[in-house]
């Protein structure tokens, strides 16, 4: 079922029409902001530091302890 959906969201963001492609845009938004929460607070209970979580991120220290400090 979750690869129907990918593949789904996939020709939705695809789509020549703009509705369509914008719903599908804020989905994947959604998903992918909730995979990065998931992978933070592994690293912080891998006894990861903010520095180390924001240099794989690519951005920086103060942008990924403001978005997820409360979720660790």
């Amino acid at each position: 079922m979750e690869d129907q959906n990918m593949s789904l969201l996939s020709e939705r963001a695809s789509s020549p029409d703009p509705a369509e492609g914008l719903q599908a845009v804020a989905a994947l938004s959604r998903l992918l902001n909730e995979l990065e929460t998931l992978h933070v607070i592994n690293a912080r209970r891998s006894g990861w530091s903010w520095r180390e979580i924001a240099d794989h991120l690519g951005v920086t220290k103060q942008t990924v302890h403001r978005k997820h400090h409360g979720a660790c």
